[in-house]
């Protein structure tokens, strides 16, 4: 993946120049300006959904996301010029993943993974 970059680095996230879903292997591919193209998965995407069902109403709400292994992007609609929607294959399609959220996303993809691991760990809950 992307290494990580500074809170200070954000403001110069590269543009989404291009957005690609591969249904064969469930992975929404992402090209930036200036940046390596990454690939990330449905269950990554959708575990991080911006929307309340996901993050609650504020700190310390956020709703831990389970048995989403499987889970599919049906479809991919434009917000604007600043973001996407994806609709999931769990009935999952609120909250609008902005383009510099995807960046952010990308970028702490091993950290925010590594820790949605844990959590699971912790609930002794599954992927499945």
């Amino acid at each position: 993946m992307m290494p990580e970059i500074s809170p200070n680095e954000k403001h110069l996230a590269p543009v989404l120049e291009e957005i690609a879903l591969h249904s064969k292997t469930n992975m929404l591919q992402l090209t930036f300006s200036g940046a390596p193209s990454v690939q990330l998965s449905a269950e990554y995407l959708r575990i991080s959904s911006p929307s309340a069902e996901v993050r609650g109403h504020g700190p310390g709400q956020e709703i831990l996301q389970t048995g989403k292994a499987s889970v599919r992007i049906l479809a991919i609609h434009p917000v604007g010029r600043y973001g996407v929607l994806f609709e999931f294959s769990d009935g999952h399609k609120t909250g609008i993943y902005t383009f510099s959220y995807l960046f952010e996303l990308a970028q702490q993809y091993e950290t925010r993974w590594a820790a949605y691991l844990s959590a699971l760990e912790i609930a002794k809950a599954s992927r499945h």
